[in-house]
C-alpha cells in the first residue's frame, strides 16, 4: 500500500484535542505520524496538498439503510458505499430491517462480503433484537455478536409484551451488547404520517403525537434501569424526548442518543404544500422542537448526528402524501447540514465534528473516529468555504429523494481516505 502524506491541512480531532495546522503521514493503513505543517518529506509517497482545507476523522454514520439485501431496486451496498465515500462517510451502520432480516450470521456474512467487494466505505451491522423483528422470540444475539454485529435493535417494529422486551434487554446485557432503540409506541403512531398538530389537521393528514415517542422512551428506560443494559435511542424528534434523556443521563443510566441531520433543519411547516420529500419517520415536528433538538446537540444530551439515509425510487414519492414512502436520501447532505449548524452559530465546529466522528464511533464500539498516531487512517478532507448547490446530478446515491434539492451549501468534501487508501478525490 502506497504511503500518503497530507500536507499543511487544518487538523481537527476533538477526541485527541487536536486543532492545528499540520502534516499527516499514513503508512500501512494507519496514521504513522503527525508533525508541524510542511515538515514531513514526501520521499516518494503520494502527496495531498491540504492547504486551506480541513482534515478530520472520517465520518461515522450510525444509521443508514442501504436497501441490500431485499430492495436492490432502490439501491445496493455498492451504490451507497460509493456515495458515502464521496460524502466523507467512512463507516456506515446498517439496521437489521433488511429482507431477509439480520437475525442470523449468514446475513451478516453476506453484507460483509458485498461491502468488501465494493471496496469503499465500511459497513457495520446491527442484529435483530427478536427473531424476524416480530417481537415474539429472542434472536440468537450471541451468534450475531460473534458474526460481527455491533449491537441489536428491533427498529420501529413493536415488542408489545413488556416481559419479552425485558428478557431481550437482560439477554443483551449478558453479552455486553448495546440495544439500539427507535422509540415508537405503535398504537399511537400506526397509520400516521405527520406531526399531530394544526398543520396535519389543516392538510387532513393523520397525526403522530409526541407521546408516541416519549412513552416508548420512558418504557424502555424503566427496563434499562432494571436490566443494566446499555441503550442507544435513535432519531429523536421532540424537545420532550430530549428532556427525558437528559434526566436519564443525570440519573447515570447507561444511555446515549442521536438525531437525524434533517430534523435539525426542517419542521412541520415544510410539509404544508404536501411536499412528500419531507415525509419522514419520525415526522418533522414544530419549530420549538427543532430548536430544542439543536440545544440538546449543543449541550451533549444528544451524543451523535446521523444521516438516517433511506434511498427510494422516484415513484415512491409520487403519490398523495400519506401514500408515499417515508425517508430521504441523506448521505451527501450529512456533512453540509452539520456544518450549517456551526455557520448558524448553534454549535461550534469542534462539537459538530465530535457528533459525527468519535461520538458515533464510541456508541458503535468502533476503533475509528480519531486522528491519533496508530489509529486507522479513515480521514475526510473538506473545503469549509466552498459553495455548492445540491442537485440530482450531485447526489451519487441511487436514491434522489431529498428535500434539500436546490439548497446552497458551504463546505464540500475533497478527499476521502479509508484504511489508508485514497478512494475519492474531487
Amino acid at each position: 500500500m502506497t504511503d500518503i502524506i497530507i500536507k499543511n491541512g487544518h487538523l481537527i480531532d476533538p477526541a485527541n484535542n487536536i486543532d492545528q495546522l499540520a502534516d499527516i503521514k499514513i503508512s500501512n493503513g494507519k496514521i504513522a505520524g503527525i508533525e508541524a505543517a510542511n515538515t514531513i518529506n514526501a520521499d516518494g509517497a503520494q502527496s495531498i496538498d491540504a492547504s486551506s482545507l480541513t482534515v478530520i476523522p472520517g465520518l461515522v454514520d450510525c444509521c443508514a439503510r442501504l436497501r441490500e439485501p431485499g430492495l436492490e431496486n432502490k439501491a445496493t451496498i455498492e451504490s451507497e458505499t460509493v456515495a458515502a465515500t464521496r460524502a466523507g462517510i467512512t463507516t456506515l451502520c446498517c439496521p437489521p430491517d433488511t429482507d431477509p432480516v439480520i437475525d442470523e450470521p449468514a446475513i451478516v456474512e453476506l453484507i460483509n462480503r458485498k461491502t468488501k467487494i465494493s471496496g469503499h466505505s465500511k459497513v457495520v451491522t446491527l442484529g435483530a433484537l427478536t427473531s424476524g423483528l416480530h417481537g415474539e422470540h429472542l434472536s440468537e444475539m450471541y451468534a450475531l455478536q460473534q458474526a460481527g454485529c455491533t449491537g441489536v435493535s428491533n427498529c420501529r417494529n413493536p415488542v408489545e409484551n413488556a416481559l419479552i422486551l425485558k428478557r431481550a434487554f437482560a439477554y443483551a446485557a449478558t453479552f455486553g451488547l448495546r440495544v439500539f432503540i427507535e422509540p415508537d409506541e405503535h398504537w399511537l403512531s400506526v397509520g400516521g404520517c405527520a406531526h399531530e398538530g394544526k398543520i396535519a389537521t389543516r392538510l387532513g393528514l393523520k397525526g403522530i403525537p409526541v407521546s408516541a415517542e416519549t412513552i416508548a422512551i420512558t418504557r424502555a428506560l424503566e427496563l434499562v434501569a432494571e436490566t443494566g443494559v446499555s441503550a442507544h435511542f435513535g432519531r429523536l424528534s421532540s424537545g420532550r424526548s430530549t428532556e427525558i434523556i437528559a434526566r436519564a443521563k443525570h440519573e447515570q443510566l447507561p444511555v446515549t442518543a442521536d438525531v437525524s441531520a434533517h430534523q435539525l433543519h426542517l419542521t412541520e411547516q415544510d410539509i404544508s404544500s404536501f411536499n412528500s420529500a419531507c415525509h419522514v419517520m419520525p415526522p418533522l415536528r414544530t419549530q420549538r422542537d427543532m430548536e430544542a433538538l439543536r440545544a440538546a446537540v449543543a449541550n451533549g444530551t444528544i451524543d451523535a448526528i446521523c444521516s438516517d439515509h433511506q434511498p427510494h425510487n422516484i415513484d415512491a414519492k409520487q403519490a398523495p402524501f400519506a401514500s408515499t414512502e417515508a425517508g430521504i436520501t441523506a448521505l451527501e447532505t450529512m456533512l453540509p447540514l452539520c456544518l450549517r449548524l456551526s455557520q448558524q452559530n448553534d454549535l461550534n465546529l469542534n462539537d459538530v465534528i465530535t457528533r459525527i466522528t468519535s461520538a458515533p464511533a464510541n456508541i458503535l464500539g468502533l476503533d475509528t473516529g480519531s486522528l491519533a498516531v496508530g489509529a486507522k487512517a479513515d480521514i475526510c478532507i473538506f473545503d469549509e468555504d466552498e459553495d455548492w448547490q445540491l442537485t440530482t446530478d450531485s447526489i451519487h446515491s441511487h436514491g434522489k429523494n431529498s428535500p434539500f434539492l436546490g439548497w446552497n451549501f458551504q463546505g464540500k468534501v475533497k478527499h476521502s481516505i479509508i484504511d489508508g487508501a485514497l478512494l475519492f478525490s474531487d
